[in-house]
């Protein structure tokens, strides 16, 4: 007989319901949620469980497999699922694809696990499929505000009760306001687990933010700890064994140390103390891209951790932060802090804009409008977010849009295999390799890949077997290599071992046209800094990046938490080296004109200047030609150079048409000079200067104030005076009925006097001399 769990009472309720309506089930992990609620639901017709962490995944369907006939499970890679499969678990991104390519039309209730985790495949799974209003659905979680969803599902809510038993906590911190820190985390669980295992009957659970920290730690407990307990990384990538030997107690005390999916998903026995680092690895839009951070966890998941450590007996929870430390209420949906590229695409995979959809919280505007743009740069959808053939060819490739894209914008077969290489690489989710720190073991790497570059360091190690110095994680090459092997076989690519010789400065140059803002460049004065126009970033202390090299492609980064976004370091990780000449050659940035060296009697040539990112990257002499030669061409006729006298009379006619108008004598609008002679140029057909020997000046004549009038309105509204020792040039603003003489020259010491001047009658007259200004009466 199967053992009672805390959520069995609710069965026949369970059953009654889901015949009529969709469900909310909020019950703490350890009720048993996950495991009754899809046999429940399948005794109505086939049920597909989405669970957000692979490990879960498999773990939950292997359990029930145990039990049970047609239990299986679809993740990367692998799949058990059926024709006969009654119950299948499923990662969201596997549940997105059939969607895309069915509807799901052959399940009957999705349930979707762990929904508080607010991940936007599952975001966007539940919001498709309430529109499609196919299925019935289930959404289960510990901590979900349960009265809004059910509202939003047009549902009902069920609660089960969990089994807790008291957890005595206690913070670490000396300072109360002291915020999670990954500084010397190694060394400081060293100083804490130890004592901790003295003080447990249990097992106890460590909660480290990713797979760098558990193998970092790892390494420490085992040689400090020896034979007295059993330590055991717990992550996604980790082997099957060694997950079996963390989902199972035995015969000595154990460590554990996991990442968030030991937070909810999993039910891990015999844990009876808990150590929280309150860090987690976290997506964030930044500059508007999606990036992968250290961060700290919310008060939520705090209090989700914390609760591991009282499923089986009173248990403890030492927090390695302040007491009153200033954490997030809750973790915000991955759908408010990512850009939305990837949800955008999927959506319209699977017929549906995002735009159109209802989610349980409203879309930043924002992202929508940036995922849009580049979606279409992509040419992944077109202006009215439908997929093109293009699109359809991303989205199935098991990897993140940007990297889907730059795969398929490559021009040769050998440059697509290499991209391939790079995004299976870069997507593992763990970083591959370590920079070695001995010069013997920099000398071996050299060796063995000479060019200074993490990307083609990353396609060498898929591709062939990399020195020992590196430090190479065997089961993330594997998964490396699984991953590029798919992805080949799917594009009908060569297999790693037939892999082609690849042109490298091809490569590079492909990926600067794709997307352009990968490329940054070194800052002038902070050399230590890199920026592409839109975010910064520091090269990472594993890359191999070389001191003098003065811009790269920024294929990989993660950010470190700060206490602003002044504060928040971007980490460059996978950098390509480039040199200012291939920034120069791919036209990035802005060119303009930052010299002119010309003769009176022709354009001559002009040094211009490119501008990215805020540096000088290159300077070039050119001959004027299109926009810019005209541009010179009409300077040169205005200041008198060429065609003279057209361009001088042309401004005073124009200067003349523009008070013959405010004095309100005409009808019309004066044109600035520049324009109006643009104009006329353009239709004579001159182009380039020998083009003004086939015009005269008179061609460029102003027609405005009629020839008759024009001798005597010159006369009582003059622009230049000549008197005795004084040259002035004339101001006139008629809205205010003022007239401003204005130096220009001679010896005399006082200013005009009126009888000297125009009649000008009921103007009021004032004369200039640098700064002062007297009334002339």
């Amino acid at each position: 007989m199967p053992q009672s769990l805390p959520i069995d009472p609710l069965k026949t309720e369970f059953l009654a319901r889901l015949q009529a309506t969709h469900m909310v089930v909020e019950a703490e992990t350890g009720s048993g949620k996950s495991t009754r609620l899809p046999l429940w639901a399948a005794e109505r017709g086939r049920v597909l469980v989405i669970e957000p962490r692979r490990i879960a995944c498999t773990a939950l369907a292997d359990y029930l497999a145990q039990q049970h006939d047609g239990i299986g499970y679809a993740i990367r890679f692998e799949s058990t699922v059926t024709e006969q499969t009654q119950v299948a678990f499923v990662t969201p991104g596997i549940a997105l694809r059939w969607f895309s390519e069915d509807k799901l039309a052959g399940f009957d209730t999705v349930i979707i696990d762990e929904f508080h985790e607010r991940r936007w495949d599952t975001d966007l799974l539940l919001a498709q499929l309430k529109r499609h209003d196919a299925h019935r659905l289930v959404l289960t979680s510990a901590t979900v505000d349960g009265a809004r969803l059910a509202e939003y599902l047009g549902g009902e809510r069920l609660h089960a009760e969990g089994r807790r038993y008291p957890v005595s906590l206690r913070y670490v911190a000396t300072e109360g306001r002291a915020l999670p820190s990954d500084r010397d985390l190694a060394a400081r669980l060293k100083a804490i687990v130890p004592a901790a295992l003295t003080q447990t009957q249990g097992d106890v659970l460590v909660f480290l933010p990713g797979r760098k920290e558990i193998s970092q730690a790892e390494q420490t407990l085992v040689a400090a700890l020896g034979d007295a307990a059993v330590v055991i990384p717990l992550h996604a990538s980790v082997p099957k064994a060694t997950q079996r030997q963390a989902l199972q107690t035995g015969p000595k005390q154990r460590v554990i140390l996991a990442t968030n999916v030991a937070e909810t998903s999993l039910t891990i026995p015999g844990v009876t103390l808990v150590i929280d680092t309150g860090l987690e690895r976290r997506t964030h839009q930044r500059n508007g891209r999606t990036v992968l951070g250290l961060a700290r966890i919310s008060q939520a998941s705090a209090a989700q951790r914390l609760g591991r450590a009282g499923r089986v007996a009173p248990g403890q929870c030492l927090r390695l932060w302040g007491e009153f430390a200033p954490l997030e209420a809750l973790t915000p949906p991955e759908l408010q802090r990512e850009e939305l590229v990837e949800p955008m695409l999927a959506a319209a995979c699977g017929g549906d804009r995002l735009a159109q959809l209802e989610f349980v919280d409203p879309l930043p505007a924002k992202s929508m409008a940036l995922a849009q743009q580049k979606l279409e740069s992509m040419r992944a959808i077109d202006p009215h977010g439908r997929i093109t053939e293009h699109g359809q060819r991303l989205f199935p490739l098991p990897i993140d849009t940007q990297f889907a894209h730059l795969i398929t914008a490559m021009p040769c077969k050998p440059t697509r295999e290499a991209m391939v290489d790079l995004a299976a690489a870069l997507s593992v989710g763990g970083r591959l390799w370590k920079l070695p720190s001995s010069e013997e073991g920099l000398k071996a790497l050299n060796a063995w890949v000479a060019q200074p570059c993490d990307a083609l360091t990353l396609v060498s190690i898929v591709r062939s077997t990399p020195p020992e110095a590196l430090g190479i994680d065997p089961s993330l090459r594997r998964e490396a290599r699984q991953m590029a092997s798919q992805i080949r076989s799917g594009l009908d690519l060569p297999q790693l071992s037939a892999s082609s010789h690849l042109p490298y400065a091809e490569w590079i140059a492909a990926m600067i046209v794709a997307i352009p803002d990968l490329a940054f460049v070194r800052r002038q004065k902070r050399r230590e800094a890199l920026g592409n126009g839109l975010m910064e970033v520091v090269p990472g202390r594993e890359s191999r990046f070389a001191e003098d090299a003065e811009a790269a492609l920024v294929l990989d980064q993660y950010s470190l938490p700060g206490r602003g976004s002044r504060q928040t370091l971007n980490l460059a990780t996978c950098m390509i080296p480039l040199t200012l000449k291939q920034l120069v050659a791919a036209e990035l940035g802005e060119e303009s004109v930052a010299e002119r060296k010309a003769e009176d009697a022709h354009l001559g040539f002009v040094v211009m200047e490119r501008h990215y990112a805020g540096r000088l990257i290159g300077r070039r002499e050119a001959q004027p030609e299109g926009a810019m030669a005209m541009t010179l061409l009409i300077e040169k006729i205005l200041a008198g150079r060429l065609l003279a006298p057209a361009g001088p009379q042309l401004q005073a006619d124009l200067q003349a048409w523009a008070l013959y108008l405010a004095l309100g004598r005409g009808e019309g609008e004066a044109p600035l000079a520049s324009d109006w002679l643009g104009q006329q140029l353009a239709s004579l057909g001159v182009e380039t200067a020998e083009d003004l020997a086939l015009i005269e000046p008179e061609d460029l004549r102003f027609e405005g104030i009629p020839e008759w009038e024009r001798a005597q309105f010159d006369e009582i509204y003059p622009h230049h005076l000549i008197l005795a020792e004084l040259k002035l040039d004339v101001e006139y603003q008629p809205g205010r009925k003022q007239v401003t003489l204005v130096y220009h020259s001679g010896t005399r010491k006082g200013g005009p006097k009126r009888w000297e001047l125009p009649s000008w009658r009921g103007w009021r007259i004032q004369y200039r001399k640098a700064s002062r200004v007297i009334e002339i009466r």
